[in-house]
């Protein structure tokens, strides 16, 4: 069992001991030095927190933890109850509130939960805030407040609908478009939040939704990362109800993967390059994704006249590039859209829409349209080392030996080759290095993994 404390957030297993597992007491304790830091931003008369969650079995029991240790801090809590992560982004300028906690181990398995921490514009937190954070945890120099100066929580439970609502105004989603298509489309939202939101969604867009997994009780009948492997049921359903294609988003509704009309994966790294293609069709600019994202993004961007980016790995980064370079869309290759017209997070919800919106005007099916881009194929893979190893010196070394090639090392390494890439990155938690590499064939990358693996056991003498 385990508790991982991070800049982006406290995330662990429920159950077990204090300080080991994301126990009453933890999810109490960092609620509490959240609210500290809310508090410390600036001073003010009251303070307003956005509150969410997905559909997980511990959902309620952490929520109303979290809720009633704001309530002690003096700070009114908006609770949204089951919610999605973009949702609560959304929510938190719209209520003019001072930040959003999302309670969602995203695509962990059901024992697992966390608190994912937004600031006043219902971003994630940057790594110096996030610091900041766990320090106060670790402090106790916490003050709640005295019983005449207790917050309140209030009841919203209208964001998912007002969500759509904003998705909906956004110009680019066709809604004439997608509704005269008449499309059927399969919807499997893991018994939880996703059940919700993508099925309204779609009957808002005039698209007939097929619903598999869609009660949200948190029981998630397969593993919840939405993979290939994991998707049979969707695959078979899709084919079965002659579907013109399926959805399938993890717990929290932030991560976007489409099966076209055969049953085969349309690719997670695919979702964002379809999007881009779009808007970049209406909307001249630049894009984003982080360094472990597939190249066929750049080829898409350059054929529209922009200029393609690789931030670090992680959602904030990407963001802050986004920001940096002005770019009209970005996210990550796990199926990840963000879309600064509506907001800096990742949104399956704007996917889903932009996506419809693409093929709807195309007039292609989704098989076809995977047809027409770049094709590539990922390898993901790790080495383990022993403790005692320097992981750094490893990665510095590996860094000299490629000097010659094209190099970014503002996240781990990553060489990029005339017609593939590789991309390595140490595990803050354990001593690993993840080797994520990209090719034109299969073979081709995961024949480049191995053979990077094969050198760094040369240079670590293992």
């Amino acid at each position: 069992m385990t508790l991982i404390k991070s800049i982006s957030g406290i995330r662990g297993t429920i159950g077990g001991a204090v300080g080991e597992n994301l126990t009453p007491i933890d999810a109490v304790k960092f609620a509490s030095a959240y609210g500290t830091w809310i508090k410390q931003q600036r001073t003010k008369e009251n303070y307003r927190v956005v509150v969410g969650r997905d559909a997980r079995i511990s959902g309620e029991m952490i929520q109303n933890l979290v809720m009633n240790t704001l309530v002690g801090l003096g700070i009114h809590v908006i609770d949204l109850g089951l919610s999605t992560t973009p949702t609560v982004e959304v929510a938190v300028p719209m209520e003019h509130a001072d930040g959003g906690i999302i309670l969602t181990a995203s695509h962990n398995p059901k024992q697992w939960n966390a608190l994912k921490l937004l600031d006043a514009k219902g971003e994630f937190l940057n790594a110096e805030e996030g610091a900041k954070i766990l320090k106060i945890a670790e402090s106790d120099h916490m003050l709640f407040a005295d019983v005449d100066s207790l917050g309140k929580i209030t009841i919203n439970q209208a964001y998912i609908d007002l969500h759509i609502d904003e998705v909906l105004n956004l110009p680019l989603v066709n809604k004439k478009a997608i509704e005269a298509a008449n499309f059927k489309v399969v919807v499997d939202g893991v018994n939880s939040t996703g059940g919700i939101a993508i099925p309204l969604l779609l009957e808002r867009l005039g698209v007939h939704p097929v619903k598999l997994f869609c009660e949200p009780n948190g029981h998630f009948p397969h593993n919840p990362e939405p993979l290939k492997e994991h998707l049979t049921d969707l695959s078979k359903t899709v084919v079965k109800a002659h579907a013109d294609f399926g959805i399938v988003v993890d717990p929290d509704v932030d991560r976007l993967a489409f099966m076209d009309e055969k049953g085969d994966m349309f690719g997670e790294e695919y979702t964002l390059v379809a999007c881009a293609d779009y808007v970049l069709s209406k909307t001249k600019g630049n894009t984003v994704s982080n360094m472990s994202s597939t190249r066929a993004l750049r080829d898409v961007t350059e054929k529209h006249g922009g200029t393609y980016e690789a931030s670090a790995v992680g959602e904030v980064n990407v963001v802050a590039l986004m920001k940096k370079n002005n770019a009209v869309i970005g996210g990550e290759g796990n199926g990840g859209i963000i879309y600064p017209e509506l907001h800096y997070g990742r949104d399956a919800l704007v996917g889903v829409a932009l996506f419809l919106s693409l093929l709807a005007e195309k007039k292609v099916s989704v098989s076809d349209l995977r047809a027409s881009y770049p094709n590539y194929f990922m390898s993901k893979k790790k080495i383990q080392l022993t403790p005692n190893l320097d992981v750094d010196e490893i990665l510095s070394t590996m860094e000299r030996n490629y000097a010659h090639e094209n190099l970014a090392t503002i996240d781990g390494v990553k060489i990029d080759f005339p017609d593939s890439w590789v991309h390595l990155r140490k595990s803050n938690t354990e001593p690993i290095i993840r080797i994520y590499t990209e090719a034109p064939t299969q073979e081709a990358a995961n024949a480049l993994a191995d053979k990077i693996i094969a050198e760094i056991k040369v240079i670590a003498n293992i």
